[in-house]
């Protein structure tokens, strides 16, 4: 037997013997269930409010995709000038509004006097809601108009700038004067800011997954040591694919659904793709077009 023959057989029952190992010791926790995400039925969360259907984050959308039948909303927000939390995604205003500028460079009142949805078009490509009054909401206004609504919020702000910074704690204080704990998700693609939120909030808050978290989830799945993943986060809302990787096999979703997370996609827009996911396994469906999800998810339940 050659050296080299030697050597890499030395390797194999190394590394045989450290996966034998870490699989003896390995004791994976799962998530514990948290009453927001603890439901038997796929859910139906409006992307933006229902970004297909009205214009995106306005009262309008939210309105008409509560009145489909959704079972929650899936925001964004950002922190104002005067420090309010607002339903907003985009860094500036110019693609959504008649207005144009920083949305953290202008207080709440600046931010009100631009029309909200001036370049929407509806399905029938028409500007139908110019000149409708609709307006940038709080997070608060949502939270008190829909009630009975889950509600998934992810923090857009960077957390390397000022707005950033005061985002987690502003929110956790809005959440619990509200008394909301138990129908919302709080995530962010910045693993730092969830982990700046739940210092607040204590695990006490369902948390979604960040990139980091998503990356590390694929990489234990997909490696020989998955058994040694202990997630971070209660749900995942992730695409379908990233990069060239696939997040959307059936394996993927039941190695997390093995830890008590479920997995949710965006954003979903055409009723096959629906389908198929959640006959894959997924628990939700994220997307701008709640008035096809509803019907696709309706079909499932009456079966």
């Amino acid at each position: 037997m050659g050296k080299k023959t030697k050597i890499g057989l030395t390797a194999v029952a190394v590394g045989a013997a450290a996966w034998a190992g870490s699989k003896a010791i390995a004791n994976p926790q799962s998530r514990p269930t948290k009453k927001v995400l603890n439901y038997n039925q796929p859910v139906v969360l409006a992307h933006r409010g229902g970004a297909g259907i009205a214009p995106e984050n306005s009262m309008a959308a939210f309105t008409a995709s509560a009145e489909l039948g959704v079972h929650g909303f899936e925001i964004d927000i950002r922190l104002t000038n005067d420090e309010e939390i607002i339903v907003f995604h985009d860094e500036y205003l110019d693609r959504t509004t008649d207005g144009a500028g920083k949305v953290s460079d202008m207080t709440l009142e600046k931010l009100r006097s631009f029309e909200l949805g001036y370049h929407f078009t509806d399905l029938n490509g028409q500007h139908s809601y110019r000149g409708k009054g609709e307006r940038i909401v709080t997070l608060r206004e949502l939270l008190e108009k829909f009630p009975q609504m889950h509600v998934n919020i992810e923090m857009k702000d960077s957390p390397e700038t000022y707005e950033g910074s005061l985002l987690p704690s502003k929110l956790w204080r809005l959440i619990e004067s509200m008394e909301v704990q138990d129908r919302v998700v709080v995530a962010s693609f910045y693993d730092e800011q969830i982990d700046r939120f739940n210092l607040y909030a204590q695990n006490r808050i369902a948390l979604g997954a960040g990139e980091n978290e998503v990356r590390k989830a694929y990489s234990a799945f997909t490696s020989q040591f998955g058994h040694l993943y202990q997630p971070r986060a209660d749900v995942f809302q992730i695409p379908v694919k990233s990069s060239v990787f696939r997040l959307d096999s059936p394996r993927f979703i039941a190695f997390l659904e093995s830890r008590n997370v479920p997995v949710h996609y965006w954003t979903i827009d055409e009723a096959d793709a629906m389908r198929a996911l959640l006959a894959a396994g997924a628990k939700g469906i994220i997307t701008d077009r709640p008035d096809i999800a509803v019907e696709v998810v309706s079909e499932i339940e009456d079966k």
